[in-house]
């Protein structure tokens, strides 16, 4: 009997973690591509260069996609499957930001996710920046 209980005990809390770590991961998500549209730096893709909001529509495409195929487990694997490069090319995807080089867009977006991970935003915010007034209709 008392493995029983046991069994069902580790069973829901299984599930509950998964569902926890599920909304970790959407929220963190949701902030990097918050942080992308504020960040007033261009994209490119392909060649072409594309404003912020351009490229925050284009990658949260990409992960709705990637998500229902069952491809995204994580916030390191939506920077890598969805934000890093392009998946009919195989080109990487470029940031640039002000006068500076274009970096790799995996390096841009591991380097702000490091950032959240280890402030306060992310333990005082509970794991998601959702900046005011920014609603996209793909979000809804």
């Amino acid at each position: 009997m008392r493995f029983i209980v046991f069994f069902v005990f580790l069973s829901l809390y299984s599930m509950s973690y998964a569902v926890d770590s599920k909304d970790e991961m959407e929220k963190e998500i949701l902030y990097l591509l918050d942080y992308l549209v504020h960040s007033d730096c261009e994209f490119n893709r392909n060649g072409k260069w594309y404003d912020a909001y351009a490229a925050r529509q284009h990658i949260n495409y990409k992960y709705k996609y990637l998500i229902q195929k069952g491809l995204i487990n994580s916030t390191e694997q939506f920077i890598v499957r969805a934000a890093s490069e392009s998946s009919m090319s195989g080109k990487p995807y470029m940031v640039k930001c002000g006068d500076s080089e274009p970096i790799k867009s995996s390096i841009w977006f591991k380097k702000e996710f490091g950032s959240l991970k280890s402030s306060s935003r992310h333990k005082v915010l509970g794991y998601g920046v959702h900046i005011p007034g920014n609603v996209f209709p793909s979000d809804l």
